[in-house]
């Protein structure tokens, strides 16, 4: 088989944006509470699992919450708005599709919740995702590789025979201390070279065909710039 043997998607920021909407949800419930908030704190939080955002939340916000609750409040918020309207990222649909057409298997890895990841799926034709990997399903989020490595394991795939695809330093971090090869498509966050990241502006017009080039391999830079 051609590599990559195996896709795995991120979600939030990569797959759909959603970013907004997690922001926008951290925003009102602070408000709500009394505390304060900032873009700065919000971007801090971009990748990362959901109760250490909650301890992160509760730390710099001066609200009176438990991380748990903190979670529960901002995942009521921002299902309703997936709910209204998923919002694919420009490309990323396509890719998903054609991958399923070749028998390509992929494997979603969100730190999100289940029941958030739900109404993407809802949307998607049965099959579209191999596996599912959520952040209430794993006991180290990322940037632990555990939920990449889990990932591939659910699909019988070596990491290093799988090519994640990743907007955050957090995720990357995650994916490539798994093995994988991570394409890189940053979204609301900057992302930093890494020893098994490749870059592109877009996944827009990007195929299955092209994916064996995006291969990084020891003898490869550590930062590979691809067009959209």
């Amino acid at each position: 088989m051609r590599w990559p043997k195996g896709v795995l998607w991120d979600m939030d920021g990569t797959l759909v944006d959603t970013e907004p909407y997690w922001i926008e949800a951290e925003y009102a419930l602070i408000e709500e509470h009394g505390g304060t908030w900032s873009d700065e704190h919000a971007m801090n939080l971009v990748g990362s699992d959901l109760i250490d955002s909650g301890r992160y939340l509760r730390e710099h916000s001066g609200i009176n919450l438990e991380p748990a609750e903190i979670v529960e409040e901002l995942l009521d918020r921002v299902v309703v708005r997936m709910g209204e309207k998923v919002p694919w990222r420009e490309g990323a649909l396509e890719l998903l599709s054609a991958l399923r057409e070749t028998g390509t298997p992929c494997a979603l890895v969100t730190m999100s919740y289940r029941r958030f990841v739900t109404p993407m799926l809802d949307s998607l034709p049965p099959g579209t995702f191999r596996a599912v990997v959520t952040g209430d399903a794993v006991s180290r989020g990322k940037p632990h590789p555990e939920p990449y490595l889990t990932a591939a394991r659910h699909l019988r795939l070596a990491p290093e025979d799988c090519l994640a695809i990743e907007d955050s330093n957090t995720g990357a971090r995650s994916a490539e201390a798994a093995g994988a090869t991570v394409l890189v498509v940053p979204n609301h966050v900057p992302v930093l070279p890494g020893e098994r990241r490749v870059f592109r502006d877009s996944l827009a017009g990007l195929t299955p065909a092209d994916l064996p080039a995006l291969r990084a391999g020891s003898d490869a830079p550590t930062e590979v710039r691809v067009s959209s």
